[in-house]
């Protein structure tokens, strides 16, 4: 029997492109229209938010708690926020959580690991970067990671927050994302970290002049093969 997963839910386009990778991953693995148990909680996009402006990343971590509690109520076994600008939340109570957590940030590592890359560019919010998470866990193990300017960040955060979560796909966006890419690549990058679970709509496998690692299609394979352990 596969473990039953538990998706704590931030932004819908996130989470709701998470659970049909999961769907469709399984379905090649399991067979047609098979599936593990899966279920998702989302409290307020703007609860989170509103703790993420003010830093006040204890609020955040204690709002993703009560979303675990509730998932792992209901039969949740293993765990997951396909949503990176709630990571240094995240990282703060995965040894808490109610049940394990499979956090982006790990799949990434161990996927730019068993690509045996030595520098990465880092494509997110600002708040991404500046927590600096996945810069750590990728210099901890020898990886170099080559961060956005200012303005490369700006212009990530316009497009993540006033377009992506609400589900706006545009040229425009498009075309911001293939050029920061570029730009890294430019910088030396063998590849980019797509650290916004909704970039994957933006880029796709082979799109770009360097690879990209989608953090929402690793953690998307990563909980499912924890599922089917």
């Amino acid at each position: 029997m596969a473990k039953h997963i538990g998706i704590v839910a931030a932004t819908a386009e996130a989470a709701a492109s998470c659970y049909r990778r999961i769907c469709r991953e399984a379905s090649r693995v399991l067979g047609e229209h098979t599936h593990p148990e899966i279920s998702i909680h989302n409290f307020s996009f703007a609860d989170y938010m509103n703790r993420v402006w003010q830093e006040d990343w204890e609020g955040a971590s204690q709002k993703m708690l009560a979303s675990a509690n509730k998932l792992v109520d209901g039969g949740a076994e293993v765990l997951i926020c396909p949503c990176n600008t709630l990571i240094p939340a995240l990282h703060e109570i995965r040894e808490r959580g109610p049940a394990p957590w499979i956090s982006m940030v790990d799949v990434v590592v161990a996927e730019a690991r068993e690509q045996r890359y030595k520098k990465l560019g880092l494509i997110g919010t600002r708040y991404v970067i500046e927590a600096a998470v996945y810069s750590e866990a990728l210099e901890a193990v020898g990886i170099v990671c080559e961060r956005p300017t200012e303005s490369e960040c700006n212009r990530a955060d316009r497009v993540i927050f006033v377009e992506l979560v609400d589900g706006v796909v545009t040229d425009d966006a498009k075309e911001t994302f293939h050029d920061l890419v570029q730009k890294m690549a430019d910088r030396g990058c063998e590849a980019v970290v797509l650290a916004c679970a909704e970039a994957s709509e933006l880029i796709r496998p082979g799109e770009t002049a360097i690879p990209t690692l989608d953090s929402n299609r690793l953690l998307a394979r990563a909980v499912l093969a924890a599922a089917l352990e």
